[in-house]
């Protein structure tokens, strides 16, 4: 049986990755697809750098467009990042029908609706698995192993740089400035770290990871999207005391009125599975009305975990290239006439539990005053913590509050902030009993 030939758009670290485990593992990989994978043709900027991984028994050069339109290529692997370039070639590459494997959350989270309409339209597969938690296989799990389930919800560490960040800074006390500049020099961080620190790269993969678990269209505009950056040395020791750890979590959940869809800091129980996922690591929780809750965990990004999931993909479409377009598993789970028009939920609807720290002057009534003030907002406190600053009469006091709908904690911070006696802002912080 003849091979399929795969164009490669990008050689640096995932393509790189691919490019070698393709090459390592090419036996075993045919005895799993059935044929054999073979790279073809490349497209770089740099052709002569690329020609010093692969040598010159590939055909390599700086023509995106030309090797998309390659009627000799199969199945082209889009491996350039960003939206712009990327979704040019990709649909470039659906019109000629071709079949695609990417690792660009970016591009699906803002495009995926437009180009999953186009691939069915033209009865080809768009593959993705490595956009989301680098080598865990958490797309195919959630869309074939899980299929039998109502997903009930969804919360994952899926940006290692900023695990490893409130990592660093949980186990050293040390500040949010200090350990970016770590995960810098380490690797971990970009120059410019502002999408995995803001939590938009996150937010990216909760996005697909929503509509795999609920049938709903991409909707990362929708997304509720909070960062790290603001978090201080003093939230990640209160939170242990409290016997929580502080994890950025992606969640969306199932509700009566909606679906939530929300990235942030989020207090989760010290004895959970998740808390303890540490460093760089990634960890996706899903839970399922059949099969309760169960944990994917591994390394979610990096150069051959990442290719791990970009060649699996490439086996899945080869194994799939004999099947109808109809009996193909469907992009996002659920058939595409299928997919429900439940609304994303403002984060002002959420509910949950919270974290509420400031700073307040150290005398009598104040403690009277705010619990009062809560409890007219509809709010019920499950902890506190006070802890007295002698040298300027103040004291820093932590709220834990039950469950609470966000609208209300907002409506109740900024009358607590209005108080005299309070000192600072309110740092805010939502818990997750993950149960």
């Amino acid at each position: 049986m003849d091979s399929i030939k795969v164009g490669l758009l990008g050689l640096g670290v995932v393509g790189g990755g691919t490019w070698k485990v393709l090459a390592r593992n090419a036996q075993e990989i045919a005895r799993r697809a059935g044929r054999s994978i073979e790279v073809t043709r490349i497209a770089v900027r740099d052709v002569a750098k690329a020609q010093q991984l692969v040598g010159t028994s590939v055909k390599i050069d700086a023509d995106p467009q030309g090797l998309v339109r390659d009627p000799s290529i199969d199945v082209v692997v889009e491996l350039i990042g960003g939206d712009t370039l990327a979704l040019d070639l990709v649909l470039t590459a659906i019109d000629q029908g071709k079949h695609v494997v990417t690792a660009n959350k970016a591009l699906l989270a803002k495009h995926g609706n437009e180009i999953f309409a186009a691939a069915s339209k033209k009865g080809v597969i768009v593959a993705f698995e490595a956009a989301v938690a680098g080598g865990i296989p958490i797309i195919k799990a959630m869309r074939e192993g899980l299929t039998a389930n109502r997903i009930e919800w969804v919360a994952g560490i899926i940006n290692g740089t900023t695990n490893f960040i409130l990592s660093e800074m949980r186990s050293k006390g040390t500040s949010f400035a200090a350990e970016l500049a770590a995960a810098q020099a380490l690797g971990y961080a970009e120059a410019d770290p502002t999408f995995d620190i803001e939590g938009v790269d996150a937010a990216h993969k909760l996005t697909l990871l929503a509509s795999i678990a609920f049938g709903i269209p991409v909707q990362f505009d929708k997304a509720y999207i909070e960062g790290i950056s603001k978090l201080a040395a003093e939230d990640i020791e209160m939170a242990e005391r409290l016997g929580y750890r502080i994890k950025l979590l992606g969640i969306t959940k199932r509700r009566p009125e909606g679906i939530e869809l929300r990235v942030h800091p989020t207090l989760v129980p010290k004895e959970s599975m998740i808390a303890n996922v540490e460093g760089a690591m990634n960890a996706v929780l899903v839970r399922g009305d059949a099969v309760g809750q169960s944990l994917f965990y591994g390394k979610g990004a990096g150069e051959e975990p990442t290719a791990s999931s970009v060649v699996a993909d490439l086996v899945d479409v080869t194994r799939l290239l004999t099947a109808d377009p109809e009996h193909r598993v469907p992009h996002l789970a659920f058939q595409a006439d299928a997919m429900a028009d439940t609304p994303i939920l403002s984060i002002d609807d959420v509910v949950t539990s919270y974290h509420l720290r400031m700073r307040v002057l150290d005398q009598p009534g104040v403690l009277a005053d705010l619990t009062r003030l809560l409890a007219d907002a509809g709010i019920s406190i499950q902890a506190m913590i006070q802890q007295p600053r002698v040298h300027d009469k103040t004291a820093e006091l932590i709220f834990v509050t039950h469950e609470a709908v966000e609208r209300n904690i907002n409506q109740a911070i900024a009358s607590i902030e209005a108080l005299s006696f309070v000192k600072s802002k309110v740092t805010r912080l939502r818990m997750e009993s993950l149960a």
